[in-house]
């Protein structure tokens, strides 16, 4: 089974025939990593990295997008192969679904409904675990009320925006943190948790992208979020209903079990304006969050066992089937 490769050597990465070789030098000896091209679904690029063209045109041909990140952990791009698996059909209605106002609207409804009943999810459980955070319900199921009958997009974010503001009034009780969460900060975080938090988000808009990239999807062409020329913004419409469920989940997890803290997984950028997860702190995040998209549940339609990451492509084939009119679009909403 194609499986997701994370590189933090930094080195070159060579084909030779059906196989990647990632060459790099650690402790003064070379060293040279085989990687089946078969067993290849994406990769993940955390280090300095030589490739040539030779390369990406392979790359394309297997149809094995690549994400690429920075030093500290922030994304920045993805090569994304030319698409194989098209239709001029499905085109044709997903820009028809866009450009008309109350199409575009309903699609977007469902994932801003998706985003919050995995945030309400979440609170739910640590309510039923002791946690004095009824008032927050309160607000969130509120703003998911009124989700259904939002007039536009604009009204849409804004209850999204609400939902998570209240959310994020809930982590200093949800978890125990090691100093108070006051704010959402971005660039650059500002702390652990907003660290963690802008790293999670970017792993998820990329996997969201890869499973994209499998369906006859245009990854440029969105619903919530507007479309944009420097980003796959439908990617960012899909890894929305996601974060709550995944994301999230997995910090609260890390932080709980003191698995990850400021002293050994964090760096300081720019003074004491700017915090990052160090090389340390992005591998363990990344084996708990590979971790995660394996779990699997028993589908209840499907009849069978799927995995976190195959529901984000089961979620892209409904939108498919919305599209070209064969079944209205329903958010995921977990069940289990």
């Amino acid at each position: 089974m194609a499986r997701s490769y994370y590189l933090f050597r930094s080195g070159r990465l060579r084909r030779r025939q059906n196989t990647l070789y990632l060459e790099s030098e650690q402790d003064g000896q070379r060293q040279r990593r085989p990687i089946p091209v078969e067993d290849v679904r994406d990769i993940y690029v955390f280090s300095e990295l030589e490739l040539n063209t030779k390369l990406l045109n392979f790359l394309a041909q297997a149809g094995i997008p690549v994400h690429f990140f920075n030093y500290y952990g922030y994304y920045t791009g993805t090569f994304y192969p030319r698409e194989s698996n098209v239709s001029g059909h499905l085109l044709v209605q997903q820009v028809a679904h866009y450009r008309n106002g109350r199409r575009r609207l309903r699609i977007a409804r469902q994932f801003v409904y998706g985003a919050i009943y995995h945030i309400r999810r979440n609170l739910r459980y640590y309510r039923n675990r002791g946690r004095e955070i009824g008032d927050i319900i309160a607000v969130v199921e509120a703003n998911m009320a009124q989700v259904k009958t939002a007039p536009d997009i604009a009204t849409l974010m804004s209850l999204e925006g609400q939902s998570r503001d209240a959310y994020y009034g809930a982590f200093n009780q949800i978890m125990d943190l090691p100093e108070p969460f006051t704010k959402r900060v971005r660039r650059p975080p500002d702390n652990l948790l907003n660290a963690m938090i802008s790293f999670g988000n970017a792993l998820a808009y990329s996997a969201a992208l890869s499973e994209i990239y499998v369906t006859q999807l245009n990854p440029t062409i969105s619903y919530l979020h507007e479309p944009s020329e420097r980003r796959f913004s439908l990617a960012l419409d899909i890894a929305e209903i996601f974060k709550p469920l995944l994301v999230d989940r997995l910090i609260f997890r890390l932080i709980n079990r003191k698995m990850l803290n400021p002293d050994r997984h964090t760096q300081a950028v720019g003074g004491a304006k700017g915090v990052y997860l160090n090389e340390d702190g992005r591998k363990l995040f990344v084996r708990e969050w590979e971790a995660v998209l394996q779990q699997t549940v028993r589908h209840r339609s499907l009849k069978r066992n799927v995995s976190y990451r195959q529901l984000m492509r089961i979620e892209c084939y409904k939108l498919v089937r919305h599209l070209i009119g064969v079944q209205p679009y329903r958010v995921l909403k977990a069940w289990w």
